[in-house]
C-alpha cells in the first residue's frame, strides 16, 4: 500500500469522529439556546428590498434542471455587462433562500444542511448590478434584503487581490463570498460539525452553478484564496466567522 502521507487530513474526511463525541452532552442536549439563524445586522446600513426570489427564478429560467446539469461548467470570462437585481435575487434565493421557519432553531432553505443548521452568511462584492452601488453587501435571507456594508468603487479589484490575484474575479459583475459561523453547527454536533460544514458548502455552490446555467450567467467556484485578506475584506473576525467559499458571477 502507498505510504499514508496525510493521515490527519484523511481522517477529517471520515466519520470516525462520531465514535468520540458524546451527543447526549452537546449544547443542544444541555438546553443551551441555539445561535441565531441569521447574524445580527444593525439598522444603520441602508437596506435594499430584493425582488421576489422564487418568482424571479421562475420568470428568468431558460431551461429545465436536467439541461442545466448537462450544460453546467465553470466560466472564467465575463462580459462588461451588468446583471439585473432580479437575476441577483434569483441567485440568492437558490443558494440561501428561506422556505419555511420551523422554530427558533430550525429553518428549511433551498439547499440541504446537516440538521438544518445552515452555518453560512452570504456577502457580495458588487461591481455591476443594476440599481446597486458598487460595494460590499450582506444578504439577509430572513428579510429578503441586502444590507449595504460599504460603498466601494474598487471592490472588484480588492476581491481579486484577496483571491490570490485571480483576474477573472475582477471581471465579475458580483462575487459571492460565503462565510461560516461554526457555532451554529457545533451547537448540535460538537466536533462532528466541521466535516458537514464543508459538505454543506458544496450544496450551496452547486445550486449557484445550476441557477447561473439556467439564467444564462457564468460562475466558477474558488477554493484558493488568502484567508486573512478575505476575512478582512468582509470585516469578519476570522475565528467565530470566516470565509469558506467564493464564486464570481457575470454575463458570459
Amino acid at each position: 500500500m502507498p505510504e499514508d502521507r496525510f493521515p490527519q487530513q484523511r481522517y477529517f474526511l471520515k466519520d470516525l469522529v462520531r465514535h468520540e463525541v458524546d451527543f447526549s452532552h452537546t449544547d443542544q442536549r444541555r438546553g443551551m439556546p441555539s445561535p441565531p439563524l441569521q447574524k445580527f445586522c444593525p439598522p444603520e446600513p441602508p437596506r435594499i428590498n430584493l425582488p421576489d426570489g422564487p418568482a424571479a427564478l421562475e420568470k428568468l429560467a431558460r431551461m429545465p434542471v436536467g439541461e442545466a446539469i448537462l450544460q453546467r461548467k465553470s466560466v472564467r470570462s465575463f462580459t462588461p455587462a451588468a446583471i439585473t437585481l432580479e437575476e441577483l435575487a434569483a441567485l440568492l434565493w437558490a443558494t440561501q433562500g428561506v422556505r419555511r421557519i420551523a422554530n427558533e432553531a430550525t429553518a428549511l432553505r433551498t439547499v440541504p444542511s446537516a440538521g438544518s443548521r445552515h452555518t453560512f452568511e452570504t456577502y457580495l462584492a458588487v461591481s455591476r448590478v443594476e440599481g446597486l452601488k458598487p460595494g460590499l453587501y450582506r444578504f439577509l435571507p430572513f428579510d429578503h434584503q441586502l444590507a449595504l456594508l460599504a460603498a466601494d468603487p474598487r471592490i472588484a479589484a480588492r476581491a481579486a487581490t484577496a483571491c490570490l490575484n485571480q483576474n477573472f474575479v475582477a471581471q465579475a459583475a458580483v462575487t459571492f463570498f460565503w462565510t461560516t459561523i461554526p457555532a451554529r453547527m457545533e451547537w448540535r454536533y460538537e466536533r462532528a460539525a466541521h466535516k458537514v460544514i464543508a459538505i454543506d458548502a458544496g450544496h450551496v455552490c452547486q445550486n449557484l452553478y445550476l441557477t447561473c446555467e439556467s439564467l444564462g450567467l457564468g460562475t466558477c467556484a474558488i477554493g484558493a484564496y488568502d484567508q486573512e485578506m478575505c476575512d478582512a475584506l468582509l470585516e469578519v473576525d476570522g475565528v467565530d466567522e470566516f470565509t469558506i467559499y467564493i464564486a464570481p458571477v457575470g454575463k458570459r
